[in-house]
């Protein structure tokens, strides 16, 4: 009789941290880079400093499972610091390390964050001010070669492992109990705040570990996407905790590759935009017309795609992933090329992440994979509105009981897409509910597809289709580095020969009539992108909608933003 696993029999992090403590106490956990060396933190050091960090918010006089904030880009001691707050017996608030001042404000406001642990921001300066005056800081230790601290005023990461003894109690929380609440990225409005259960992340873990490859013995993650957003949280904390595998980290965007090379990470998760930059890497050293030919060669084709995936540091990846944002299916077929074979897969933080996922074995691409098995899905028959149940969706919106009735009613979530299904449980997704539109002919139209038309052009990084009131949708474009090096003329014509090919594929209420090339690119800095790299579509339109309407009306089909 065959014996069928009970993929749901899985641990709490709180669990699999301490298993791996005691059974692997001297292997590396952690690595931090630091210009060309890299400081390691072993199981058991990280678990001596994450108990000491949870006996001092325990002496805060907090209640019991207090929201506890933390705010830092990626590092190992944003890692340690979670896991303390796990074991403290409070929950994790952690929250983006671009946000401003006022928008720390908000989040540590809506929260009721007592204690806010604070590591490596750009410029904290500026983001202090948000911090309410009744909020005790702790300041993580800095790893730039001075030593200094982000903050003197706050309690310091090393005074309090000089200070406090060890916890020596595990937190043992109960499927029920908070594990954390995660801000989302508020493309639209303000963040809300995501509750998560320690049940609802170790059924995911459990429903997910074929997929995730938990059978590694030696998985290694490369940490750089924020880790307050649920597809780092699952991929790098959650399955390297239930792995016990070792994370790595990247100093900076300048030491982005370096460090990648060096991980040569098992699991690897990148947003669309990231691929993109990559594949630029890549044309960049070695043209496209080159690299075709060179493909074309037996005896050169697998010495060249080794040398490639090498090179970025993927050539000992099994799971590697995309997600967050649409992936154009030209670029993973370009990858898939050099054997890197992307896994789309599709999510939300309401669900924590876990939809559907591209089996390495059942490619279908114009989708996002198919369905995991406790997943059920269904579609709103007005709309076309994905709507998911599984173990694992959220217990609600904090402190947001309308918000949280708006998007889960009897058990299912509202995911805001549109979608189809196929009878083999693949998803496509067509759109987003918010985003479609009506035309002035009452036709509506889905941005998002439109986009996707124009994924072949290397001189386009990001693109943005909108202009509601205007006859026919307009295309605003960023170009790439490719493009800003190219002659004007040039652009322009392959621009044109693009629209010739995207616009017969669509309706004619669809035709793209104008692509205006902006002058400058859309950053989380500027507000116009998340932290996650999706653009803000709303902020966008609103900056350009003056001249929307001016563009529309000239003469060239490709205008230049002066």
């Amino acid at each position: 009789m065959e014996i069928v696993p009970n993929r749901s029999a899985a641990k709490t992090l709180v669990e699999s941290f301490c298993q791996w403590e005691q059974a692997q106490p001297d292997k590396i956990y952690l690595r931090q880079p630091v210009g060309t060396e890299y400081i390691d933190y072993t199981w058991a050091e990280v678990g001596q400093q994450a108990r000491r960090l949870a006996t001092y918010l325990n002496a805060q006089g907090l209640p019991p499972k207090s929201n506890i904030g933390l705010i830092s880009k990626n590092c190992a001691h944003w890692l340690i610091a979670d896991i303390a707050i796990m074991l403290s017996g409070h929950v994790s608030v952690p929250f983006y390390p671009t946000l401003t001042a006022d928008q720390l404000h908000q989040v540590l406001d809506h929260s009721g964050c007592r204690v806010l642990i604070v590591g490596k921001i750009d410029n904290w300066e500026a983001m202090k001010p948000g911090v309410p005056a009744n909020v005790t800081g702790v300041a993580f230790p800095d790893y730039r070669p001075n030593g200094s601290a982000p903050d003197p005023d706050y309690a310091q990461w090393d005074d309090i492992m000089a200070q406090c003894a060890p916890q020596t109690t595990n937190s043992t929380p109960a499927d029920d109990d908070l594990y954390t609440i995660i801000y989302t990225s508020g493309t639209t409005g303000n963040p809300k705040g995501v509750m998560i259960d320690y049940g609802a992340m170790r059924q995911a873990i459990g429903h997910t570990r074929t997929e995730m490859r938990h059978d590694l013995t030696d998985a290694r993650f490369f940490s750089y996407l924020p880790l307050c957003h649920v597809a780092e949280r699952n991929i790098v904390e959650a399955v390297g905790l239930a792995t016990g595998g070792t994370v790595y980290f990247t100093e900076s965007l300048d030491t982005f590759a370096r460090n990648l090379a060096t991980a040569r990470p098992t699991h690897f998760l990148a947003v669309p935009r990231i691929w993109t930059k990559l594949q630029q890497g890549i044309l960049a050293k070695m043209p496209a017309e080159k690299l075709d030919k060179l493909l074309k060669i037996p005896l050169l084709r697998q010495i060249v795609k080794r040398k490639i995936r090498q090179g970025l540091g993927l050539n000992d990846a099994k799971v590697i992933i995309t997600g967050a944002a649409p992936m154009p299916t030209s670029l993973i077929q370009w990858f898939r090329r050099l054997d890197i074979h992307i896994q789309e897969a599709y999510g939300m933080t309401e669900n924590l992440g876990a939809v559907s996922i591209m089996p390495p074995n059942g490619v279908k691409d114009g989708t996002v994979g198919k369905i995991y098995d406790s997943v059920t899905v269904r579609l709103d028959p007005q709309t076309g509105e994905l709507l998911t149940r599984c173990p694992w969706l959220m217990r609600g919106y904090y402190r947001e009981p309308a918000l949280t009735e708006a998007v889960l009613k009897n058990g299912w979530l509202a995911t805001g897409d549109v979608a189809e299904l196929d009878a083999n449980g693949y998803v496509r997704i067509t759109g987003r509910v918010k985003e479609m539109y009506k035309s002035p002919k009452g036709e509506y139209i889905a941005p998002s597809q439109i986009e996707f038309g124009f994924a072949d052009n290397a001189y386009i990084e990001q693109i943005c289709v909108g202009g509601q009131q205007l006859p026919q949708p307009i295309a605003l474009v960023v170009l790439s580095e490719i493009g800003r090096r190219a002659e004007r003329q040039i652009v322009d014509s392959s621009l044109e020969q693009m629209l010739g090919q995207v616009n017969p594929r669509l309706h004619g209420y669809e035709h793209v009539r104008k692509v205006v090339v902006v002058k400058d690119a859309w950053t989380v800095e500027n507000n116009r992108m998340t932290p996650t790299m999706k653009i803000k579509r709303n902020i966008i339109e609103s900056w350009y909608e003056p001249q929307m309407e001016p563009w529309f009306g000239r003469a060239e089909t490709v205008i230049w933003e002066e």
